[in-house]
């Protein structure tokens, strides 16, 4: 049978890094089965869904926790099904947000996710310059899933009022995959 693991790995970025984690995972015959990867601010960061047999669990854990010797952290956490079913059935959205930068715009959004019992599922942020006046902008895309008796009005209207408040584009659409 099978463990999956959660794994997230933090360091100085480098030549290599995902060469060697990978190979540890080989090497102990597990499956990177979902990973997010990226290079924030001069450090790789690794987000990994790894499978592996229970015979090798703890060695795999043993392999690539050494990492940490080398100035990395690494972090292994065992997950199951019941946690990966938690949301099954709710519905899927994609919202997408961009204007001009500036603080809290993540936190007011993610709070009213919060109090309507919405979950993220992925969300990606960025910052970059506009191509003609140089203000820094700000964009955002999420996944998120919503409990099916929720409407759409009870959170899409007030995901409109935060936009206007904070001078935001926010795009919400049905999430197909």
């Amino acid at each position: 049978m099978n463990k999956q693991l959660v794994m997230t790995l933090v360091g100085p970025d480098h030549v290599g890094i995902v060469d060697r984690v990978s190979q540890i995972v080989l090497e102990h015959n597990g499956n990177m089965e979902e990973s997010r990867m990226a290079r924030l601010g001069g450090e790789f960061a690794m987000l990994l869904l790894v499978s592996v047999s229970d015979d090798r669990v703890d060695n795999m854990e043993t392999a690539l926790s050494e990492l940490n010797e080398e100035g990395r952290q690494v972090f292994i956490r065992q997950t199951g099904a019941d946690t990966a079913n938690q949301y099954r059935g709710w519905i899927p959205y994609r919202v997408s947000v961009t204007g001009a930068n500036h603080e809290g715009i993540v936190n007011s959004i993610t709070h009213l996710l919060a109090e309507k019992n919405i979950n993220v599922e992925e969300m990606i942020t960025d910052t970059s310059a506009a191509p003609m006046s140089g203000t820094i902008l700000f964009s955002m895309n999420a996944i998120v899933v919503v409990p099916p008796d929720l409407s759409y009005c009870d959170w899409g209207d007030r995901l409109e009022e935060i936009a206007d408040d904070m001078n935001l584009d926010i795009d919400v659409s049905p999430y197909t995959g």
